[in-house]
């Protein structure tokens, strides 16, 4: 039987690995799952990921480039003449007001570095662009980094009790922070 030609195929199994997990979570992601998610073969799915954590480490890599150019709109639109904390609490609730099953997502992935050594390097590197492009705004390395943990703080701690957003509670901690 001729081999059939399907350039696509690795990134078909990226986005059904992503589908995988947007679906039915984390656990729920297995060469089989992707392969039926895909309509691949199984061993298509093994032969470019050997491994899971292969796999997520792709899914994640996708995921962060989208999650990235977001943040990099987000630091591009910052108001200058506006209080920093002001540009975290609309960032923060834009986010939150957005597609959350996204966001929920986005947040799988990136905790599966937890428990996938693999995978850390590639949420670090996220985490550190996304200081990157914010110290441009602040000046200040320490300060962003600062403000990309509190506002990650707040996307998750939102997402896990379901709270609505307090603007005033936010601006409370950001006090003190360089504009």
């Amino acid at each position: 039987m001729a081999r059939r030609y399907d350039p696509d195929r690795r990134q078909r199994i990226i986005d059904a690995a992503i589908a995988v997990v947007a679906e039915r979570g984390i656990a729920a992601l297995s060469h089989r799952a992707v392969a039926a998610a895909a309509d691949v073969p199984l061993g298509s799915t093994t032969y470019h990921f050997a491994t899971l954590d292969d796999l997520l480490v792709a899914a994640l890599r996708q995921v962060n480039r989208g999650w990235l150019t977001g943040f990099a709109r987000w630091v591009d639109g910052i108001d200058t003449a506006a209080p920093l904390a002001d540009e975290v609490i609309r960032l923060v609730e834009e986010t939150l007001a957005g597609d959350r099953s996204r966001v929920v997502l986005e947040y799988e992935l990136y905790l599966a570095a937890l428990r996938h050594e693999a995978v850390r390097p590639i949420a670090a590197a996220c985490l550190d662009e996304m200081v990157r492009l914010l110290g441009r705004r602040t000046g200040d390395l320490p300060t962003a980094r600062a403000v990309v943990a509190f506002a990650d703080g707040l996307l998750i701690q939102h997402l896990l009790t379901g709270r609505p957003f307090d603007r005033a509670t936010v601006r409370a901690g950001l006090e003190g922070v360089p504009a």
